[in-house]
């Protein structure tokens, strides 16, 4: 791990104003210990050889006051810039994530990016509150405590030279250890926030298939060695710690040694040597205190060393043309995923014309609609419409004639007329596109109405209800196109009936692409495009009659389960 990773001075800006600071304060506590030091074994030598008294010492005491004040001073204005400009780093980084991920909605893990932007970044306050100053003190302070020393007592200034590089060597040595075990760690995390994601995401179809107790027991297992792991991390900087205090600690033994039979044989005043033995621990402790923050900081590096990489990834050019407009037309689209194809269509889809997309979960159903909405890049051939290759469209432009409902529609935390509305403007018919979507009875019949607060993805309100909610949003967009992904899964018999006949009012005069797996939702369609599962794919399991059976995926939205 790098003491300081260039990235962050590219990619946080804020970090250089901090460097410079650091510098400036540090480059002042470096002066006043030794200052401190000067006073100390000036007054002490005083008081045994001189026999002075308080009054004689009442200058060199309130000099002393003076520059204890200035200490404290110093080190509150490190810890205020510090937690200040470890918040403007972590926000610019986050911002700077969350543009890059949003450029590429379906690139990343949810669970891992979770953990890195959560957990991840927040462990870089170490970094900016511990590390870093002490890293500029590391420099700073032994070079100006040296520079005191040296015209002092050279034999001094030549064991400490001789001495200081063993710190920074082993503080190498166990820091390469170190960071192998931190960045294990971190994975661990992301890959336990991940699976632990999944589970909840899917925890009612576990519980229907039995396999909920399974997935506890996998999710104990990885818990069990994220702690294994964090446990072998924190026993290596314990004994990290104890390495580099003996070695310290013996430094300034030779050199107290050294002092003590110089100052026997005459060779040495009370007063240097009293100045060299106080400054001579001021000297290693910089490097001592690199070498323990080290490992609390260790963790947000390897944070941030993630968050490079995905910042670092080359952003694909997007198409600055007009959108659009005519027959979609996939040629040879093929997609891959983790070495296998998730999708292979050639397909066209007439303005006007309602295709239904259908084969077992696993084929690229839900793939084909993310492709057309540009959130997938094939691996090759390309999408066209009205013979306009749609990767030289403007993304924004093309979507904005795109209405899409997904499997499962995101509800946020806010009143019903906002989920409908969604941006649309405080013009917008809500209550008119409700009413279209089959959603108005029930929205009538909430506590408050259009105005009821819902929680975070649409707590409080049933699957049917949040897919009418989802309909209602395609109806007030008033798109050319619309895209369905499986708008009547998990749904029984009469809620599905009732999002079928919104669906057909919503499919008039528009073009209309559905994945579908229920009979009755391929039957709205004019045309059917079946797609087969792509060659490499393993059979999982597909709801039969109510039971499990080999042969194709069941899913929730095309990821299996």
């Amino acid at each position: 791990m790098k003491p300081l990773d260039p990235r962050l001075l590219r990619y946080a800006r804020t970090t250089r104003a901090y460097l410079a600071v650091t510098v400036v304060l540090g480059a002042a506590l470096a002066g006043l210990i030794v200052a401190q030091a000067t006073l100390l074994a000036g007054g002490i030598t005083a008081v045994f050889l001189d026999g002075a008294g308080l009054a004689g010492l009442r200058g060199t005491l309130i000099w002393l006051a003076v520059v204890v004040a200035g200490r404290a001073a110093v080190s509150w204005a490190q810890e205020v810039v510090a937690a200040r400009s470890s918040a403007a780093v972590k926000s610019e980084l986050r911002r700077a994530l969350f543009a890059r991920l949003a450029s590429q909605p379906s690139g990343g893990d949810t669970g891992a990016v979770v953990a890195l932007v959560v957990r991840g970044l927040d462990a870089l306050d170490a970094y900016f509150a511990r590390y870093l100053p002490q890293l500029v003190l590391a420099v700073l302070v032994p070079a100006i405590v040296l520079a005191r020393i040296f015209p002092a007592d050279l034999v001094a200034t030549v064991t400490i030279v001789l001495t200081l590089p063993l710190i920074p060597v082993f503080m190498a040595l166990v820091g390469l250890q170190t960071e192998s075990a931190n960045r294990r760690q971190f994975k661990l995390l992301a890959r336990l926030s991940h699976h632990f994601l999944d589970v909840i995401a899917g925890l009612p179809t576990l519980k229907l298939f039995g396999r909920a107790r399974a997935q506890a027991a996998t999710i104990r297992r990885i818990s069990d060695d994220q702690r294994r792991l964090t446990m072998r991390t924190l026993r290596i900087a314990f004994l990290s710690s104890l390495v580099l205090e003996l070695l310290a600690t013996l430094s300034v033994a030779l050199v107290a040694v050294g002092i003590g039979l110089r100052l026997v044989d005459g060779r040495l005043d009370l007063a240097t040597a009293l100045l060299v033995l106080i400054l001579a621990p001021e000297a290693y402790l910089p490097l001592r205190q690199v070498g323990a923050n080290y490992h609390a900081s260790a963790e947000g590096l390897a944070a941030a060393s993630d968050a490079f990489e995905i910042l670092d990834e080359p952003v694909p050019a997007a198409g600055t043309g007009p959108a659009p407009a005519g027959a979609i037309a996939f040629e040879d689209v093929v997609v891959r995923y983790r070495d296998s194809d998730a999708l292979r269509l050639t397909a066209v889809i007439e303005p006007g014309e309602i295709v239904a997309l259908t084969g077992p979960s696993g084929c690229g159903k839900s793939t084909a609609l993310h492709v057309l909405l540009g959130f997938v890049a094939p691996a090759s051939g390309r999408v066209t419409v009205g013979g306009t290759d749609l990767a030289g469209a403007d993304p924004a432009a093309w979507r904005s004639r795109i209405a899409w409902v997904p499997q499962r529609p995101h509800l946020f935390a806010g009143t019903v007329r906002d989920n409908i509305a969604l941006g649309a403007g405080p013009d917008a018919d809500v209550v008119t596109a409700a009413r279209h979507a089959g959603a108005h009875e029930f929205i009538a019949g909430l506590p408050r109405g259009y105005d009821t607060v819902l929680g975070d993805d649409g707590a409080g309100l049933s699957a049917g209800q949040r897919q009418r909610i989802a309909l209602a949003r395609a109806f007030l967009r008033d798109a050319s196109i619309v895209l369905l992904d499986e708008p009547t899964a998990n749904l029984d018999a009469a809620t599905a009936a009732d999002v079928m006949a919104a669906i057909r009012r919503l499919a008039r005069g528009r073009t209309v692409l559905v994945a579908a797996h229920r009979p009755e939702l391929i039957a709205l369609a004019g045309r059917v495009v079946e797609l087969a599962a792509p060659a490499g794919r393993a059979p999982s399991l597909a709801l039969h009659g109510g039971r499990p059976t080999a042969g194709s995926a069941w899913s929730t939205s095309d990821g299996v389960l």
